[in-house]
């Protein structure tokens, strides 16, 4: 059972009176800085799959849903089928800042979706079979968007730079007082559907 009495970092480091909007901004300057994911699926004997993903830049300052172009013929999609719940984890190793998002992957292949997050250098990770349809370019027939629509992002983001971290550690290290430079934050479920629905005006 949790208990915030003897969790005192979490206690002191966990910001409420952050708007939601701030929080995304912050989300999304993590992830950007973080560069690759971790996402983690559930086969059909439960176990639990984890792979590195290159996430898909936002479109939108609002954007919430995390996007993937990803080959339809790997395993993952069959792990997808099975169940739909996934993780997305990032990690920042300048900052120390890192993201957990919680929530349900759809797969889709909207042409006018992947036109949006096409690049040229995605091509690589597809290879071009040379049949005259799997050529490795967006018309790709392999080529599918996992959208990832979160239910809940917690994230860490650091405040001070590495010295001063260090020195905080130190210095609670030798008082005996918890430290932690930095804010753990949470987007909740009512959070994200709120400012979904901003962007949907």
């Amino acid at each position: 059972m949790s208990n915030p009495e003897l969790d005192p970092v979490t206690s002191k480091t966990t910001n409420t009176e952050i708007t939601s909007l701030q929080k995304i901004e912050d989300f999304h300057k993590l992830i950007d800085n973080a560069d690759t994911a971790m996402l983690v699926t559930r086969c059909e004997s439960e176990a639990l799959h984890s792979r590195a993903m290159t996430p898909c830049r936002p479109i939108e300052p609002t954007q919430i849903d995390l996007f993937f172009i990803a080959n339809n013929a790997s395993h993952k999609f069959d792990e997808l089928k099975h169940d739909s719940n996934v993780n997305v984890s990032f990690y920042d190793q300048k900052t120390t800042g890192w993201a957990s998002v919680s929530g349900i992957a759809r797969v889709t292949q909207d042409k006018d979706l992947i036109k949006k997050f096409w690049s040229p250098m995605i091509t690589s990770f597809f290879g071009d079979l040379k049949d005259g349809k799997h050529d490795g370019t967006q018309d790709d027939p392999r080529v599918c968007l996992i959208e990832v629509v979160p239910s809940e992002i917690r994230y860490w983001v650091s405040n001070s730079s590495t010295v001063s971290r260090t020195a905080e550690i130190a210095y609670g290290a030798l008082t005996g007082k918890a430290r932690a430079p930095g804010e753990f934050r949470i987007i909740s479920d009512a959070e994200i559907k709120h400012v979904r629905g901003l962007s949907e005006k």
